[in-house]
């Protein structure tokens, strides 16, 4: 186990190995972490990616405020900022300090056009001195709170050694790697080969190595620890559809449709509670659609779903197929408990 500097706060008192939930562009919101947490917690939450220069913004605020909810349960948590100039990296920090979270990672992996081109993201491979510029006026700015950053392993290329050297000198509290250059995007398998290198790079630091990429499961994610020695693993792209993937003690299999449709009921009531209106129901359905796989009738329910508009709209296709399908699954025989509390706090507000 990797002994950690005064300045790891919550990451020092995280059982090792840690398994994160990743951040996610419109995936990973205030609505979806709760859902997750009320079914099999991670050790620790990162919310979606924030611009330090909309935060800086009088205009931009008041609309990416939303992205830095979070509810008391999904504790720790994690704001995630990105930029390319120092001082607002420094003012995006302090709120995100100040709104109460426990740590701030600096994106420094996002390999979309419209942030390589500002100089953020995965572009700030390509200029290490801004890199460790940003990562020290982010610690000034979030301190006392644990600084992190995840990245990728190149930008056109693998360049891990000389990179993550770059990162060790600031001495985060943590680094995420995406096992990935920027120009692979997520086109090609995952470098796993290149993590024990990192590993052994990193070892007489306290910085904790966690790898990301292609982590099928909690079980994938121990095989890839053994093999590697990373001190975690963060988990992405997994949890479409299996909103219980951090729970060890249930396994998919045991997942019945009335878990799936009580699970459907709660996201979409929450989302509403939580955004009311302040982000587009839209956004939805690519979660709606996934929790409602492998079972009989799926592909009916998932007909509907593709159009709702509001959660009114989700509860209305959920009673039609109860109905429609009480024959197969004998819903009727079942006592109605009713959706789980809409109840997510607003951080900020």
């Amino acid at each position: 186990m990797k002994v950690l500097s005064k300045k790891a706060g919550f990451w020092a008192r995280l059982k090792q190995p840690i398994y994160a939930l990743a951040p996610m562009e419109d995936v990973t919101d205030a609505a979806f972490r709760l859902v997750i947490a009320r079914r099999g917690k991670p050790d620790v939450a990162f919310a979606e990616f924030a611009s330090a220069d909309g935060l800086c913004s009088e205009r931009g605020r008041p609309n990416l405020m939303k992205l830095l909810y979070f509810d008391e349960i999904e504790r720790p948590v994690v704001a995630q900022i990105f930029g390319e100039k120092p001082d607002n990296m420094y003012k995006a920090a302090r709120i995100c300090k100040e709104v109460g979270f426990d740590g701030v990672d600096i994106n420094m992996g996002c390999p979309v056009k419209k942030v390589v081109r500002t100089g953020c993201g995965s572009a700030l491979i390509n200029t290490p001195e801004l890199a460790r510029e940003i990562i020290q006026a982010v610690q000034a700015g979030a301190d006392p709170l644990p600084v992190s950053v995840k990245t990728r392993i190149g930008y056109n290329e693998i360049v891990l050694e000389e990179w993550l050297g770059h990162l060790l000198e600031v001495e985060p509290v943590a680094v995420t790697l995406h096992l990935r250059t920027r120009r692979e995007m997520s086109k090609v398998d995952a470098h796993w080969e290149v993590m024990p290198a990192a590993v052994k790079q990193a070892e007489n630091t306290s910085t904790l190595i966690i790898g990301n990429g292609d982590i099928r499961d909690l079980d994938h994610a121990d095989q890839l620890i053994a093999e590697t020695g990373m001190d975690g693993a963060m988990l992405g792209r997994a949890i479409y559809g299996n909103a219980w993937l951090f729970n060890r003690e249930l396994r998919p299999e045991h997942i019945t449709v009335h878990d799936r449709l009580e699970l459907l009921e709660e996201h979409s009531l929450l989302y509403e509670n939580v955004f009311g209106g302040r982000k587009n129901f839209a956004i939805m359905r690519k979660h709606l659609l996934a929790h409602t796989t492998g079972f009989f009738g799926c592909r009916e329910l998932r007909q509907r779903l593709e159009t709702v508009r509001c959660a009114a709209d989700v509860l209305d296709a959920i009673a039609w197929f109860t109905a429609e399908f009480d024959h197969i699954h004998q819903f009727s025989s079942h006592k109605k408990t009713g959706a789980l509390t809409a109840s997510g706090n607003r951080a900020g507000d």
